[in-house]
């Protein structure tokens, strides 16, 4: 049960009769209802309120049934408009019989006239505080409105107010003299008697007016001044009524405390998954999923091996040279940067300790990378060739339904085609979201893409996973370049600084991953 349904639980007990105990000595609703019917005469002789044309009585027959008198015509029986049974001790009552209520209104917007000098708070929807006192408004009308479209009649402070459009039973009660719009009814109990009935009317309102007939409106459901006339209101005997609020009163404290308890598990629920993972990745990128092998061969030999590599493909002209690109290494322990002729200690950069078996590298370190073809129908000459995108590129899956084709000139064609194992990352819009090509069918890519091509034995997959927490713990947002538009740029791309195992433990860090995964998917997390 949620904490909103447990408080209709509640109302809905309050206005049956079944939330406190009936007192035999309690003077019967019968009697409260004569009075209510005497004071509201007794306002119509005063020319404070209008005679209704067809006044109705609501009375119980002889067979305990409730029926109702509309001016001369026969009483008729009205069980079926009775939405539930209440105590014997209680009675039902219309609400344009129980309350003298008033509509508010909305000065013209586009008069000055109204609006300047600001003075009188004027209350709308926004304003009410559901359930609770109004003490200020956003809006305040002048002198001009206060004189000739209220007339003087400001609403006293200690009035209900409810809305009746929009969001049908929200109440509040002023804290101050205000006016209010034409979506919002002021509520005057004919019996005051210490606000009793405005207090217990406060509670009930909200379930009961639910219950009236509302009409479909084009920003949602209302009611209007028929409906809320003829809306059946339970009536309990007027110490019940203060028995009932005072009881509410002394549950509102849990009922919050079960709302705040509700919305912690809510939240819990909606984050455990997303916290989860990222704790797994934490470990796994961490060098904490699987144990470290002293056999292993440590990754500074594999990041050594490769930069053999790339000497040689340079060398051979194969590869050209990065100018920018620059070597980690330890020294005493300390990881140290050097770039160009120059080197610094970068031990306070990096963003946690990782195993003595494994090293820091940039992403040009262990891999090269290319933005793919920029694609302009305009200019773009050649043969058309299917190629892929960011909308294509999902967290470790490729989506070919929506592959497009564009033109593709020959050298392109080397340049930009996909090979197995290629790592894809998006360069914008979700920004680092990436995925691995396995197909071995022709396939290009094109500029919102970064194509990621490893040296050596390196594990797509393992970077893959590094990425996914990057994004996650938002390493990958900082690097970002652009306020609005995020764009991981080459330069910045290169700029992070990835931590990498020996190539055993990649693989046992990827298998036991996917095995974590599978078994999360069997409780749908």
């Amino acid at each position: 049960m949620t904490a909103e349904q447990l408080k209709k639980s509640i109302l809905q007990m309050a206005v049956q009769g079944k939330l406190v105990p009936q007192d035999p000595n309690d003077e019967p609703a019968s009697v409260l209802l004569s009075r209510i019917r005497e004071e509201k005469e007794k306002l119509i002789k005063d020319g404070k309120i209008k005679k209704e044309k067809n006044p109705s009585v609501i009375f119980r027959g002889e067979d305990n049934l409730p029926y109702e008198k509309i001016g001369n015509n026969e009483p008729k029986c009205i069980a079926d408009e009775v939405p539930f049974e209440i105590p014997e001790s209680w009675e039902w009552i219309r609400f344009k019989n129980l309350v003298n209520y008033s509509m508010g209104k909305t000065p013209p917007r586009k008069e000055e006239t109204y609006w300047v000098n600001p003075l009188y708070p004027w209350v709308s929807i926004a304003d009410m505080i559901d359930g609770n006192y109004i003490k200020s408004t956003k809006e305040k009308v002048n002198q001009y409105s206060f004189d000739n479209l209220f007339k003087k009649n400001i609403i006293p402070s200690g009035t209900l107010i409810m809305s009746f459009k929009l969001t049908v039973g929200k109440v509040s009660i002023l804290g101050m003299d205000a006016f209010h719009n034409e979506a919002i009814i002021s509520i005057f109990p004919y019996i005051i008697d210490k606000n009793i009935i405005r207090d217990f009317l406060f509670e009930a309102l909200p379930l009961l007016s639910q219950l009236g007939k509302t009409k479909t409106a084009i920003k949602g459901n209302t009611l209007n001044s028929e409906s809320l006339d003829m809306l059946m209101i339970p009536l309990p005997p007027l110490n019940e009524q203060l028995r009932i609020i005072n009881k509410i009163n002394e549950l509102k404290p849990f009922i919050i405390k079960y709302n705040n308890s509700e919305t912690k598990l809510l939240k819990l629920e909606t984050d455990f998954p997303e916290l989860l993972k990222k704790s797994i990745l934490q470990q796994a990128v961490m060098g904490k999923l699987v144990p470290q092998n002293p056999n292993d061969e440590p990754a500074s030999v594999l990041v050594e091996r490769i930069r053999e590599e790339k000497q040689a493909l340079i060398k051979a002209g194969k590869l050209k040279k990065d100018k920018n690109e620059s070597i980690i290494y330890r020294r005493d322990n300390s990881h140290y940067e050097k770039v160009g002729g120059d080197e610094q200690c970068i031990d306070n950069v990096l963003p946690f300790e990782i195993p003595n078996s494994w090293e820091w590298v940039h992403l040009n370190n262990v891999a090269k990378s290319e933005l793919g073809k920029t694609i302009d129908k305009s200019k773009n000459t050649g043969n058309p060739k299917p190629y892929l995108c960011s909308i294509n590129i999902h967290w470790y899956d490729i989506d070919l339904k929506k592959t497009k084709y564009a033109l593709f000139e020959n050298e392109e064609l080397i340049k930009y085609k996909l090979l197995p194992n290629d790592l894809l990352i998006c360069e914008g819009g979700d920004v680092g979201r990436s995925a691995i090509w396995k197909e071995n069918i022709e396939m290009y890519y094109q500029n919102a893409l970064h194509r990621v091509r490893f040296f050596d034995r390196i594990e797509p997959e393992y970077f893959l996973i590094v990425l996914e927490f990057f994004k996650l713990d938002g390493t990958i947002i900082k690097y970002a370049k652009g306020m609005t538009i995020k764009h991981l740029v080459q330069k910045a791309l290169n700029e992070i600084y990835f931590p990498i195992p020996p190539i055993d433990e990649q693989k046992k860090i990827i298998l036991k991953y996917k095995k974590i995964n599978d078994l999360l998917s069997l409780f749908a997390i």
